[in-house]
């Protein structure tokens, strides 16, 4: 009886919190027929938002990839002063408010920051433009390949790392033999809720992008505009677009769960 009642609960939570609001979502954006919901989606301002987001996030995966190997490579083999520290540090996304951490990017980076105070008589400008929307989208980003990769890395070992140097591999040979192979399956797990993020980020992207129509506008921002203009079918129309990103991000992770390595093997 008691697992009847939480497993009635849980889905009653679900059906409620996540699967009413997406098949809203798609209702309204289909209320008034497919072919305005079509018009919608090929708005200018729509494709642009939709493209800016696809490019920011392709540009933050593979810093975000690099990064989170490097940083988990070095505090799972290295002993070193400040080792928790850097850990703390790379987990403060988690605990900073993206709309707090926006305005601190505003603040050193901005016109008025002593960056881009220093930056300006060369007429680099770092924000209101899609060089701030990947900034503040790496740092909201930065720990998830690294915390998927850094308990694959403790478990594993250096064993197998020290064999194959002892029979003459060189780093890179180690690295795309030996380590490649075990952090396959977290590096995909941090990929895929990197991407996730990145394309989903609202707060700290809509106090650096300047929110320009056309050019610096995401697709969550666009969402907004579009609903604050009373244009409630672009809008869902839009979000219908972010939502089926998500999906499709959902049934990505979930395959990974279902047919990679068991996560309690890298606990």
């Amino acid at each position: 009886m008691a697992r009847f009642i939480l497993i009635t609960l849980a889905l009653i939570f679900l059906g409620v919190m996540v699967l009413l609001p997406v098949v809203a979502i798609f209702h309204r954006a289909f209320a008034e027929g497919a072919s305005v919901y079509i018009a919608a989606i090929r708005e200018p301002e729509t494709l642009a938002a939709i493209r800016l987001t696809v490019i920011a996030a392709l540009i933050v995966l593979p810093l975000n990839i690099l990064f989170g190997v490097a940083a988990a490579w070095l505090i799972a083999r290295y002993r070193f002063f400040g080792r928790r520290a850097l850990m703390v540090l790379i987990e403060m996304p988690f605990a900073v408010s993206p709309i707090v951490a926006g305005l601190c990017f505003l603040l050193i980076y901005g016109a008025y920051g002593p960056v881009g105070a220093a930056l300006e008589p060369y007429n680099i400008q770092l924000m209101f433009n899609l060089t701030g929307i990947v900034l503040v989208s790496l740092f909201v980003t930065c720990p998830f390949v690294m915390r998927e990769i850094l308990p694959v890395l403790m478990v594993t070992g250096e064993d197998e790392e020290k064999a194959a140097l002892t029979l003459g591999a060189n780093g890179w040979q180690i690295f795309r033999h030996v380590v490649l192979p075990n952090i396959s399956w977290g590096l995909a797990y941090g990929t895929v809720l990197t991407t996730a993020r990145a394309m989903g980020e609202f707060g700290a992207v809509s106090v650096v992008s300047g929110a320009i129509r056309g050019q610096t506008m995401t697709l969550p921002l666009q969402i907004e505009l579009l609903y604050n203009d009373y244009n409630a079918t672009g809008a869902f129309a839009a979000a219908t677009v972010l939502a089926a990103l998500a999906l499709a991000t959902l049934a990505l992770r979930g395959a990974l769960e279902r047919f990679g390595p068991r996560r309690e093997a890298h606990s």
